[in-house]
């Protein structure tokens, strides 16, 4: 299955786009994009510190940093990736940290007629294209093909996959009508109002989801990293992450 990769966003909440002592640097999957954008712009009004995202498929940012990429915090979609990091030795020891859980979700375009009461009904005719996040790596990607393998619905949907970059991308090609469906998380499907769900994956059925979050080893500004991980993890950070539909766990 052919994968283009693309240029991951560079998401400065600071106005300097050169890198800055009191700067924290996180690497975040695409799906937290809007709620750390507006925990980021929180945190700055009450902290010395300025922050700067990264945001793509969380298996390309561990990777940039496995290869010594600078990061100051790392926040995964999934646990594979950070155990990834983990092993290497890439993590700041006692620092790692479970922190929220999503469940998957299809999606159409706003105006689309069709009804998708099970996964199953994605094999009718009219679905043409489904979009999805690379299942080889891409942890929404990952966790939709083994939900539908475990279905017995993958090797039958396989061919109607159109591969892209990330969950964003996924959400972007149903919001513009090029492909009839997509797997994403809940929570990116309520951010656009030009798609609706048509199908929750129970959360019994379907794959644990954990969004794990660590500070880097080789990180520079430790002390700073610490103050915004204690700030997500404080009563402000979990408030935003609730607001936005992800399930923040004990």
């Amino acid at each position: 299955m052919a994968f283009s990769w693309l240029t991951v966003i560079l998401f400065m909440l600071s106005a300097e786009v050169s890198a800055r002592a009191d700067e924290v640097l996180v690497s975040a999957a695409a799906s937290l994009t809007d709620v750390l954008r507006d925990i980021g712009k929180a945190y700055q009004l009450k902290s010395k510190h300025k922050l700067a995202l990264t945001l793509g498929p969380s298996n390309f940012l561990a990777r940039q940093i496995d290869e010594g990429a600078p990061a100051d915090i790392f926040f995964s979609a999934d646990l594979a990736q950070m155990d990834l990091l983990e092993k290497n030795g890439r993590l700041e020891p006692g620092t790692r940290k479970n922190l929220l859980s999503n469940q998957l979700v299809v999606i159409v375009p706003a105006n689309s007629k069709l009804s998708v009461a099970s996964p199953k009904d994605l094999m009718k005719p009219e679905v043409k294209k489904i979009a999805l996040a690379d299942p080889a790596a891409v942890p929404v990607g990952v966790y939709t093909s083994k939900y539908l393998a475990d279905e017995g619905l993958w090797d039958k949907l396989k061919p109607k996959i159109v591969p892209v970059l990330d969950v964003r991308a996924t959400l972007a090609s149903v919001e513009s009508g090029n492909v009839e469906a997509g797997f994403v998380y809940k929570t990116d499907a309520a951010i656009s109002q030009k798609v609706k769900t048509v199908f929750e994956v129970p959360i019994e059925k379907g794959p644990k989801i954990t969004y794990p979050l660590a500070i880097v080893k080789e990180s520079k500004k430790k002390e700073a990293a610490r103050d915004f991980m204690n700030y997500v993890l404080g009563p402000a950070g979990k408030t935003a992450f609730k607001k936005y539909g992800f399930v923040v766990l004990d």
